[in-house]
């Protein structure tokens, strides 16, 4: 599947060439936006007939609630789906502006992923690496301990997954809220850090907490740099975790395409922490309540990289200094 992810300069929206037709983009930042202030990402893209698109809003971000995704932007080019665009019509090249508006307002960083999504039912296995077995030291939190907590965010914390997944990694890095900003959360709550990263994500137009690029910013008002992108294979995943990088990953799946999970989702996000001797991925998965598992290998890709999942969506979050693995354009 053709991928690729740029690096863009805040403030400069110059056409980025993609070299490839791109069926779906996705952009996604890190940004200061305190009480008050908001930072609006939008793009516009080129179809292979040299016309562009018009302007499309692709989310408005700020550190307190009122974060939202703009929906009904649809026309004969292509719409928004909450974070991405989708074309209707492939894309040969694209432009993003992130604008900050209020005092003490910024954008830190900015990137956009550009992918060709093919259609495939299922995807065959990578080759396991013969480095031997790796797992990181990632915290584990469970959403299941966090159930009926805040309804008014996606329904409570039964559907978490993707907010307890950035905490988790978080925390693996030493980041994350403080005391004074998690005072608001009950004495007796299992994981105060979990409620604050399900508020800190809260979309309010989707009603949801999986918003992709919402939750990178997120990690980024921690001090982390992120991004969203698409990954291969787990041999890419595999290279990031041995770089002593935690991977949060985005999958759906029927319980019994991969077993060992005890539950059927249309979307799920986990942590993947580390590979077994053999292959298989150690995964910190939020929706069991040990969170700690390992998966097959081969029915971990099919359900992570098919087209009728994510298509290989990942979260790569680290501190700036902590640098990526070389990569193959994707990160």
């Amino acid at each position: 599947m053709p991928v690729s992810y740029t690096r863009l300069t805040p403030g400069c929206d110059t056409l980025v060439e993609l070299g490839f037709a791109a069926t779906e983009l996705v952009p996604s930042w890190t940004a200061d936006a305190p009480e008050g202030t908001w930072i609006e990402v939008s793009l516009q893209a080129r179809l292979a007939t040299g016309e562009l698109t018009k302007w499309y809003t692709m989310g408005r971000w700020s550190e307190e609630p009122g974060r939202a995704s703009v929906p009904g932007q649809g026309d004969g080019h292509g719409d928004v789906a909450v974070d991405t665009f989708v074309a209707k019509t492939p894309v040969t090249a694209c432009r993003v502006r992130a604008e900050a508006h209020g005092a003490g307002a910024r954008v830190r960083s900015l990137g956009l992923m550009a992918s060709a999504v093919q259609h495939r039912p299922s995807v065959p296995p990578s080759p396991a690496g013969t480095a031997g077995p790796v797992t990181l030291d990632v915290p584990r939190y469970s959403q299941r301990a966090h159930a009926g907590h805040h309804p008014e965010w996606d329904g409570g914390g039964a559907h978490w997954c993707s907010p307890v997944s950035v905490a988790m990694v978080l925390a693996y890095w030493g980041r994350g809220p403080g005391p004074a900003e998690l005072a608001w959360v009950a004495r007796d709550d299992p994981c105060p850090a979990v409620d604050h990263a399900a508020r800190g994500t809260y979309d309010r137009s989707y009603q949801g907490t999986g918003n992709w690029p919402f939750n990178v910013a997120y990690a980024g008002r921690y001090g982390l740099d992120g991004l969203v992108t698409r990954l291969r294979s787990a041999v890419e995943l595999e290279r990031l975790v041995r770089a002593g990088i935690p991977v949060v990953t985005s999958l759906s799946f029927k319980e019994h395409e991969l077993p060992g999970s005890g539950f059927s989702t249309g979307g799920h996000l986990m942590v993947v922490a580390g590979f077994t001797a053999g292959g298989d991925i150690v995964a910190n998965d939020p929706a069991d309540p040990e969170v700690r598992k390992v998966y097959p290998r081969a029915a971990f890709e099919n359900v992570w990289l098919r087209s009728s999942g994510s298509a290989g969506i990942v979260y790569i979050l680290h501190p700036p200094g902590h640098r990526l693995p070389p990569s193959d354009g994707n990160w």
